[in-house]
């Protein structure tokens, strides 16, 4: 294999990190300043990221710059390269990995550790560099639990995990299922359940609620914090912040994506409130909220963003693990399901008996409480005030409003991204494999009560998809911004990389809750091949062609002239703009018709591609979120109880 892994020195976690003050699970009270104010309106980024932002820019300068002078190599005229750095126009990267359970986590990291120069062979067969030229990376559920470990590992690489095989302390080693972590050694496991038990009704002995997802959160937290202690029970999510990788910005700027309940429902759609994490802050763009709280201080009694008692704050709330389980909460159905598996009678009595004690009501539901956002001023008028008016904010899995690929963070236009790497790795088809659902719901979520300030390029419906293949190999959409002129505003670019067969049977079931080390192995090296045209064997020009969509916002803005040899990239990756199932070309917003040129410094040639588009979804497969929860939750009995009942 060409990307096989090098050895690495092995994680060594930084010592000044900011631990939860109990050096435990459970949150605990903390002096702050008696003017200090944990709310601000959503007008803009927040000061904390403008700073780190430009750090993060001069590094991301160098490291674009040569993936391009490498990709570019071989282009007859790549002066644009240097017209670029020279009018300061560099292009703005951001990536997002997808949900899917384990199978995201595992395939979306072949995927990443293809655009990680870290990798041994990415520079040379795959897209190296471009995680390093990366600003922004943001993962949702299992594309969550995939960048979670990552960055707060140090920063670590999946090149590292894979040196790490075999030992003790190995990221992701879920050759066991999560039910049942210690395999044969029932001890083991009993013991593991016991700590987790534990820790959550030391949170509840503190005074705060718990949900399944506390539950959750620390199962999951054995695996992806493997060196902590008891799976980084003390470990907090704005630990990052003391991170000298994140602090010096060398590793991307990472986002955690969760949807909203409104108190007292059970629908998440495209109207639901979408909330971000990031080291420093949590909360939302969305007219419905439109306000971040720091991430640092969750768990504080606040009105307004005051703390009620001046000058006392919590601290510790924040735990890494529960942040990560919050965006992928629909997973608490597993630890519903013990009495489905051949677990012993020990080890479900242990986990049973402190389940028996959570409300059923709040199965997929993590609890927020008190709800930082308690009488703030900032929902838009013409919406509910029941989030700011609830004692508790409800948050649940990141893709329940079908939007499986974490993009409104990014589409966000003070964060000026000019392209987007979607990371595909969801479950759209019969079969689990992606077909564009994701996109489509983005798409649409622009047109709807949400979609202030947002914009996405046109994209196709799912037959579209299908049909034509666009789910089995990159795709670009949006390459004509004249084409998008009935948008609000120019969005970025996508380039779409679904999850698609190269070396392996890569759409594994969501529900699978355990891999072995080969099967781990398999799924890398195919995601590896799938965002890498088969280690640019298939096409040995993607590279290229990945820089012209990366060049292509600047080029346009600055009126330049782009290399000839992105006119065959663009008309053989941009969404040509037809539907399999219509003979025009009509927008969901009405009709526009368009053809994509280029202005090439050989010739102005008409390309294929055009940015027209209809994401209709009436005709097609079952949506995203019907995909998301039909098949989570119709199917479940059935399929979950199968696989949990061979343990």
């Amino acid at each position: 294999m060409h990307w096989q892994i090098a050895f690495v020195t092995a994680v060594v976690l930084d010592t000044a990190f900011a631990w939860s003050p109990s050096n435990s699970y459970a949150p605990a009270n903390v002096s702050c300043a008696n003017d200090i104010s944990l709310v601000r309106e959503a007008s803009g980024l927040s000061n904390n990221e403008t700073e780190w932002l430009k750090k993060r820019d001069a590094y991301t300068k160098d490291a674009l710059r040569s993936f391009l002078d490498r990709a570019t190599q071989n282009f007859t005229n790549s002066s644009l390269v240097e017209s670029l750095w020279n009018s300061d126009k560099v292009p703005k990267l951001g990536v997002g990995c997808s949900g899917g359970g384990y199978r995201a986590m595992l395939s979306g990291a072949g995927m990443l550790s293809a655009m990680d120069n870290r990798t041994v062979g990415a520079n040379k067969h795959g897209l190296g560099g471009l995680l390093q030229s990366a600003t922004y990376l943001a993962g949702l559920s299992g594309g969550n639990w995939l960048v979670g470990s990552l960055a707060w590992n140090n920063w670590t690489s999946v090149q590292d995990v894979i040196d790490s095989r075999g030992q003790s302390d190995e990221l992701w080693d879920i050759s066991n299922s999560i039910l049942n972590p210690g395999g044969i050694n029932i001890l083991s496991s009993a013991s593991q359940w016991d700590h987790i038990s534990d820790a959550v009704e030391a949170k509840q002995d503190a005074g705060f609620n718990t949900s399944l997802t506390d539950v959750w959160g620390r199962a999951l937290s054995y695996n992806f914090f493997p060196t902590l202690y008891r799976g980084g029970e003390a470990y907090t999510w704005s630990t990052l912040r003391d991170s000298d990788v994140f602090k010096n910005a060398e590793m991307p700027f990472p986002i955690s994506v969760a949807d909203g309940r409104y108190p007292g429902t059970e629908i998440v759609d495209l109207n639901s409130t979408l909330f971000e994490f990031n080291p420093f802050e949590m909360g939302s763009w969305d007219p419905s909220l439109n306000a971040f709280s720091d991430v640092m201080y969750l768990g504080t009694n606040v009105s307004n963003g005051t703390p009620v008692t001046q000058g006392k704050c919590v601290a510790g709330f924040d735990n890494a693990g529960f942040i990560m389980g919050t965006s992928s909460t629909l997973f608490n159905q597993f630890l519903l399901q013990l009495n489905t598996t051949s677990l012993s009678s020990f080890i479900k009595g242990i986990v049973g008996d402190f389940l028996k004690d959570l409300s059923g009501d709040y199965d997929d539901i993590a609890i927020y409480n008190p709800n930082p956002f308690k009488d703030i001023p900032y929902v838009a008028s013409n919406y509910s005030q029941s989030i700011v008016e609830s004692e508790n904010l409800f948050l649940v899995d990141g893709g329940e409003d079908g939007e499986n690929i974490p993009l409104v963070p990014m589409l966000q236009q003070d964060r000026d991204l000019d392209v987007i790497f979607a990371l595909d790795n969801s479950a759209d088809t019969n079969e689990y494999w992606p077909a564009g659902l994701s996109l489509i719901s983005t798409y649409e979520r622009q047109f709807g009560p949400q979609g202030r300030g947002l914009a996405f390029p046109y994209v196709p419906d799912f037959d579209t998809f299908v049909n034509s293949g666009l789910n089995s190999r990159p795709t670009f959409f949006g390459c004509d911004a004249s084409n998008l002129t009935d948008l609000s505003h120019t969005p970025p670019l996508i380039v779409y990389m679904p999850n698609n067969r190269q070396s392996y049977n890569s759409n594994t079931s969501t529900f699978k809750m355990s891999y072995s080390s080969s099967q781990r192995m398999s799924m890398f090296q195919n995601g590896f091949e799938a965002v890498t045209r088969n280690n640019l064997t298939d096409d040995s020009g993607f590279a290229g062609c990945v820089a012209c969509a990366i060049m292509r916002r600047k080029q346009e803005s600055l009126n330049a002239t782009l290399p000839q040899e992105c006119t065959k990239c663009f008309q053989d990756y941009c969404w040509n703009g037809k539907l399999s199932n219509a003979d025009s070309n009509v927008t969901s917003q009405g009709a526009y018709t368009g053809s994509i040129s280029f202005q090439t410094d050989s010739a102005t040639s008409a390309g294929s591609s055009s940015t027209s588009a209809s994401s209709k979804k009436k005709n097609a497969a079952p949506s995203m979120a019907e995909s998301y929860n039909s098949g989570w939750i119709i199917a479940f009995s059935t399929l979950l109880g199968t696989i949990l009942g061979l343990l």
